[in-house]
């Protein structure tokens, strides 16, 4: 299923006019019902990365995150950016103070200490991340096993809670935090922009995942590759599509994401776009995605 949806718009007919969405309503599918999702055999932990900024990531996790959790699965967002942009979308306080990723991390915190539950879907619990992850890079060098340190402490966590997802979410870099998620992960999620230069960076980013599998993690695989930001009215995001799905051809979903008002504005009400706005293209194609994701599962 493709679901294809305009940019936002500025319609100018007058003083008043505002932004507005402009979809093509037959080619948004509607998943407003609530659907079971199938439960995969044991937990995925996928990691969304992309060094490149503003191609969607956090917006990626949060969004799919709460998707899965509304469709009845049982998901932890483990949110690794300093900037806490995931905590905030899910309504999860990640003031200066609030322990999370950073004590897991350097102080050697169990998670369950510090894992909250997230309003914006009945199975989503989020481990918050705060500014004090920032001076983490630079702390995690002198430490043992650095590379390591969200991977053991994910097992010890699962362990002794079950859950369907782990999702994880990446600062838009390739230092330690993101080596820590990619160690952790089973599977890699990649977004990438339906805009010029989309597979800019990603040649990088795919030597530092096989760089991690041939010493660190030989069970991560790249999965999926989901298209952010279409805009169904330029031949260029046509192009970039075509090119994205002949470079990953099985990872690719056939779902994209278009260009949507209501994404942009759901993180600063502390939600995502499918509590936000459930009905709009871009709520409909975050639940979509989750979907097929799932129907994925082994």
């Amino acid at each position: 299923m493709v679901v294809v949806h305009s940019p936002r718009v500025e319609l100018f007919d007058g003083p008043e006019s505002a932004p507005m969405d402009v979809a093509e309503s037959e080619n948004v599918a509607d998943v407003s019902r609530e659907t079971p999702l199938p439960r995969p055999s044991r937990t995925r932990v996928i990691v969304i990365a992309n060094q490149k900024g503003g191609v969607g990531k956090t917006t990626t996790a949060v969004n799919i995150a709460a998707a899965l959790g509304m469709g009845g699965l049982r998901v932890l967002l483990i949110d690794m950016d300093p900037q806490g942009n995931a905590s905030t979308a899910v309504g999860v306080d990640h003031r200066q103070g609030i322990r999370g990723t950073y004590e897991v991390l350097l102080d050697g915190d169990a998670m369950e200490w510090h894992v909250v539950k997230s309003g914006e879907a009945p199975g989503l619990w989020v481990l918050p991340a705060t500014i004090d992850l920032a001076g983490a890079e630079l702390e995690l060098v002198a430490v043992n096993g650095r590379e390591r340190r969200l991977a053991d402490a994910l097992a010890v966590y699962l362990e002794a809670h079950e859950f369907d997802y782990v999702i994880l979410d990446c600062p838009p870099s390739l230092g330690l935090l993101t080596v820590n998620a990619l160690v952790a992960a089973r599977e890699i999620l990649i977004p990438i922009q339906c805009e010029y230069y989309a597979l800019e960076g990603v040649s990088q980013l795919l030597r530092t995942i096989n760089l991690v599998k041939g010493n660190l993690n030989d069970n991560l695989t790249l999965s999926t590759v989901l298209l952010t930001m279409y805009d169904g009215r330029t031949r260029l995001a046509a192009q970039v599509a075509e090119e994205v799905r002949a470079h990953f051809p099985e990872a690719t979903l056939a779902t994209v994401i278009p260009r949507s008002v209501r994404v942009s504005e759901a993180p600063s009400y502390g939600q995502t776009v499918i509590t936000y706005h459930r009905g709009s293209a871009g709520g409909q194609a975050y639940l979509a995605a989750a979907a097929e994701i799932a129907q994925r599962a082994e």
